[in-house]
């Protein structure tokens, strides 16, 4: 499956109960900080449970033309040989970072304190995603960028070559411009500071603190502040990625909406960043439990055993977007199966994802019977009970891999089936998405 190829019709039709072990691929955010930051470090990095979706494979494509060896040695299985901190060669080529809003916000923060130039462009989707939230953070270095008009890609990057530490508080709760104002601070003398009003994902914190680096964070009145300590000798390590939340929102929510469904997820990242989905759904009135809670990699992993369950609406507190912000579409497909209102707010960052989100899911949503109110900054859904949603409908995707694969989680519970315009970005982050459903019972066919 390829998300820059020919558009693939998919269809998810009502099936039985959904049954067994969903082993669920690893964490795609981690996954990408894996590979960069092994290739900033010295020596050789080990990674185990690494995500082959093709998001996180262009960022290892990109690790390789900045000059680090980066070797496959089986399945999940990598090695980093990386150049330090500092010590990024020039890229012969373009760039290309396929989908990865991800991917190539995190490179440019990389690059930008390397005094070196490089060009990055995506598909069709990250062509249209801003790039400004990243490129103005690092120009306080002393980075230059030339992009398209409103700060998009194709975009060249001058790196600074006599960089400057930075203070700098981010105006949207976004991981990616905290992480890319990180990596860029860490070829800057000094100390970088990076100030959040809300936290979110500190996956960049955590792995850099395990890679050497001297980092700390507080909560003071302006926030969350992180300072990172400019230039120090990052040291290549072993990196055991957990199980992605994310990918693992498909199969549990799956579960929860198809009657008589139970199915064990194991080995899922619980970092408090990212949980937010869970807590949710527990409110909700999931049958969710967590088993064997343990420490992998730095981060706090648990198996989910999850059944079908009979879901009421809620009002989700704005406060909690940052930690399930990727899981909101699937979150909307759970809340037309529940009796009541769910009320989404705070969710404005979902405009400028892969798609625009909201407005995916909500003309989605309305193509399958389920009624939607929706504002800038708010998702409200009304819910059809279990069972209670006519499905029928065709979905537009947009190039987004979390539409294409919510909708089809969708026609897994509706009366008649669901059909997205193309699966195809599926493969970008959950490439066996098709495989590991149809394992518990779920019926996803292609069109000829």
């Amino acid at each position: 499956m390829s998300g820059h190829g020919t558009p693939i019709k998919m269809t998810s039709r009502k099936c039985g109960p959904l049954m067994g072990t969903a082993e669920v691929p690893g964490d795609k955010s981690i996954s990408h900080r894996a590979l960069i930051l092994g290739a900033l470090s010295v020596g050789e990095t080990k990674i185990t449970g690494l995500l082959e979706g093709e998001d996180v494979l262009d960022t290892a494509k990109a690790m390789r033309a900045f000059g680090a060896e980066v070797t496959q040695h089986g399945p999940g299985s990598w090695s980093v040989h990386g150049v330090g901190v500092g010590g990024f060669a020039e890229p012969e080529n373009i760039i290309d970072c396929g989908n990865s809003g991800t991917g190539v916000r995190l490179i440019m923060g990389a690059m930008a304190t390397a005094p070196i130039t490089a060009t990055f462009t995506g598909d069709g989707s990250l062509r249209k995603r801003p790039m400004g939230r990243v490129t103005d953070p690092i120009s306080l270095f002393g980075a230059q960028a030339y992009g398209r008009h409103g700060g998009r890609l194709p975009m060249t990057i001058v790196g600074a070559k006599t960089p400057a530490p930075v203070r700098y508080t981010t105006p949207m709760a976004s991981a990616q411009v905290k992480s890319a104002v990180l990596l860029a601070g860490l070829n800057a003398p000094g100390q970088t500071v990076v100030i959040e009003k809300t936290a979110t994902r500190d996956h960049t914190e955590r792995m850099l603190r395990g890679f050497g680096a001297e980092i700390t964070t507080e909560v003071t009145d302006e926030g969350h502040v992180i300072t990172l300590q400019g230039q120090p000798e990052l040291v290549a390590q072993e990196v055991a990625v957990p199980r992605d939340p994310s990918s693992a929102a498909f199969p549990v929510c799956a579960a929860l909406i198809v009657p008589g469904s139970e199915i064990v997820v194991p080995g899922v990242s619980q970092n408090p960043t990212r949980n937010g989905l869970f807590i949710t759904l527990k409110e909700m009135g999931a049958d969710i439990s967590f088993e064997n809670e343990r420490e992998e990699g730095g981060e706090p992993v648990a198996d989910l055993r999850v059944r079908y369950s009979k879901l009421h609406g809620i009002d989700v507190p704005a406060e909690r977007a940052s930690a399930q912000i990727d899981e909101y579409p699937v979150l909307a497909v759970v809340a037309a199966f529940a009796d009541g209102v769910t009320r989404m707010p705070g969710v404005h960052e979902l405009r400028v994802k892969e798609s625009d989100r909201i407005d995916a899911m909500a003309r989605g949503l309305e193509a399958n019977g389920v009624k939607i109110e929706e504002d800038d900054d708010t998702l409200i859904v009304h819910g059809c009970g279990p069972e209670g949603v006519p499905g029928g409908g065709t979905a537009a995707t947009h190039l987004d891999h979390r539409i294409a694969m919510s909708f089809m989680v969708l026609g897994m519970a509706a009366q008649k089936p669901v059909s997205v315009d193309d699966g195809s970005p599926i493969a970008t982050s959950f490439p066996i998405f098709e495989d590991l459903m149809a394992g518990l019972g779920a019926e996803i066919a292609r069109a000829d």
